[in-house]
C-alpha cells in the first residue's frame, strides 16, 4: 500500500492573507482590551469579559504568527 504525502489543509497561497488578517484582528482585539482596562473602574470590570477578550486575542495572534512564519518560509 502506497503512502500519501502529507499536505496542508490550507492552500499555501492563502498563508500571507491569513497572516495579515489574523494579526490585524488580534491587534484590534488587544487594543480594545487595553482601552477597556484603562477606561473602566475596578468596580465595573468583568472577569468573564477580560478572559474572553484575552483568549480571543491570543487565538488570533497565535495563529496569525504561525501563518506569518509559514508564509515567510519557516516551516514549523
Amino acid at each position: 500500500m502506497a503512502s500519501k504525502p502529507i499536505t496542508s489543509p490550507v492552500p499555501v497561497n492563502m498563508y500571507p492573507t491569513l497572516a495579515v488578517s489574523m494579526l490585524t484582528i488580534g491587534l484590534v482585539i488587544t487594543a480594545s482590551f487595553f482601552i477597556y482596562e484603562a477606561t473602566s473602574s475596578r468596580r465595573n470590570r468583568s472577569l468573564v469579559k477580560e478572559v474572553t477578550t484575552g483568549a480571543l486575542a491570543s487565538f488570533f495572534l497565535g495563529f496569525g504568527s504561525l501563518f506569518l512564519l509559514l508564509a515567510s518560509g519557516v516551516y514549523v
